[in-house]
């Protein structure tokens, strides 16, 4: 083991800080390494990069940077096979592996650290972090969105009340409800591409704060990373969290969508509504009560979203008043940025499998808007199309509206006799749209209910879903670095 790494001390414990070993409660309660062994194969491929690059020029002879390399991948596969150990008593996860070569390879070890500084490396391992996560979450959402467009083309009959301020507005079908729901999260998907982006600059090079003196070339570790760049200035790069706060957000908003679209579920499947049944194998029964059948994973669901919009909230706050430059305040952004991924991804999975087993009452979400109640707006509409001007559309139906009130009887029962004697511009024609289906059909425009408007809208979700889907095989995998890495030639 290194010098100045006895006992408690640690590899970073050495002659610069006077030899003086930590006591040992505060190395313990000031380590990252417990939320840091999450990201060791980014940080070992991140080393055998740096390695390459050193070699390429002229830091590290051959035969020694083929040593640290091989080591350092076949700690790659260790970690990957979970097998590798990493010993407590360092401060994270970077001295935890030189210490693990050092005692392995000895003084040549010891050269793994030339030309970096634990400040660009620890920024190097959450951009790679970052950027596989998100790419996993933007290919789990691609598929979750082109699921929810095959579903909504075997809902396209089913007919149900859209809702404005939690009350009954106007009838739409079930298809476009499904769109509603995979819009939003298909713009989240798209925050959550731009954070793959956000993240995709190398930062390793840029040292403690001020980049090295000695001869390196950033874009080797770059290229062989698959980084689009590297960062323009060394003093914001290892003080910049900005990709972890575009990565968070994006994960707090992919959980709002799914949240959202939770909440129409957990009461739609309610008896007030029962629009939607859910099976046996998703739902939870209760301890007491024999009779309830629980949308608990939507609940689940629901309360991940609080989850997510903490991890931005704790971002925000860690990051707030910081000086330019590293701190160490840095070091507790670990438990947003690593919990994020597992978040989202696992609340996407849950939906995708919990979806599956909903089933639309046909009969019931029918019912509700056969009164005709919600098609007056639609009513209102027929008699603009035969020239009357909105205005006086809208006061003749709405006095149409008071009448059947008055009667105690659903707008859909008032008759003809009863609306002529409003105004003559009722007739058979204009009354015929209070047919829920027919209204639904009648809306034409841009993003309607209309049948063919829905078509176009189901089409576009697919295309987005595979535009996401290539977004996301655009993004090399952990184990595709490593290849990368191990096919340069040293």
């Amino acid at each position: 083991m290194a010098k100045g790494a006895e006992k408690t001390g640690g590899i970073a414990r050495t002659d610069a800080t006077g030899r003086v070993e930590m006591i040992p409660e505060l190395l313990a309660w000031s380590s990252s390494l417990p939320h840091d062994r999450t990201f060791v194969r980014e940080d070992i491929l991140g080393s055998a990069a740096h390695v390459t690059m050193l070699r390429k020029v002229g830091l590290l002879e051959a035969g020694d940077a083929q040593k640290l390399r091989a080591s350092l991948l076949a700690m790659y596969d260790a970690a990957a096979a979970g097998t590798l150990v990493l010993e407590d008593g360092e401060e994270d996860v970077h001295m935890a592996i030189e210490g693990l070569l050092t005692r392995d390879l000895g003084d040549i070890g010891k050269r793994l650290h030339t030309a970096r500084s634990r400040n660009d490396q620890v920024a190097l391992d959450l951009r790679l972090h970052v950027r596989d996560q998100a790419a996993r979450t933007l290919a789990d959402v691609a598929t979750l969105a082109t699921e929810l467009a095959d579903r909504a083309s075997r809902e396209k009959d089913v007919v149900l009340p859209a809702y404005t301020h939690r009350q009954r507005a106007q009838p739409v079908s079930a298809a476009f409800l499904i769109c509603a729901w995979s819009m939003q999260l298909l713009r989240a998907a798209d925050v959550v591409a731009q954070a793959v982006t956000r993240a995709n600059e190398s930062p390793l090079g840029s040292g403690a704060c001020s980049g090295t003196s000695l001869p390196i070339d950033r874009s080797v570790v770059a290229h062989l990373l698959s980084f689009s760049a590297v960062t323009a200035n060394a003093l914001d790069t290892i003080g910049d969290r900005d990709f972890v706060l575009d990565w968070t957000w994006a994960g707090a908003r992919v959980l709002l969508a799914l949240s959202r679209l939770s909440t129409d579920v957990i009461d739609f499947t309610t008896s007030e509504f029962g629009y939607l049944r859910i099976g046996d194998a998703v739902a939870a029964g209760s301890s007491m009560m024999p009779q309830k059948k629980n949308p608990d994973i939507f609940e689940l669901v629901r309360a991940k979203a609080s989850r997510g919009v903490g991890n931005v909230m704790s971002m925000l706050t860690l990051v707030r008043g910081l000086p330019t430059g590293y701190n160490r305040d840095f070091q507790d952004d670990r438990q947003a940025v690593l919990d994020t991924g597992p978040l989202v991804r696992g609340a996407t999975g849950a939906v995708r499998a919990a979806i599956a087993h909903l089933t639309f009452d046909r009969e019931r979400c029918l019912a509700s808007v056969s009164d005709g109640s919600t098609q007056a707006t639609d009513i209102a509409e027929a008699l603009v199309r035969k020239g009357m001007p909105f205005r006086e559309a809208y006061k003749a139906t709405g006095q149409l509206v008071h009448l059947a009130r008055e009667r105690n009887v659903d707008l859909a029962s008032i008759g003809l006799e009863a609306a002529k004697s409003i105004n003559s511009a009722f007739d058979e024609a204009v009354l015929a749209v209070i047919d829920p289906r027919i209204a639904v059909a009648a809306k034409k425009s841009a993003g309607g209910t209309a049948p063919e408007r829905v078509e176009e809208q189901i089409a576009w979700v697919r295309a987005a879903a595979t535009e996401l889907g290539y977004k996301a095989s655009s993004v090399p995998t952990l184990d595709d670095l490593r290849r990368a890495v191990e096919a340069e030639p040293i």
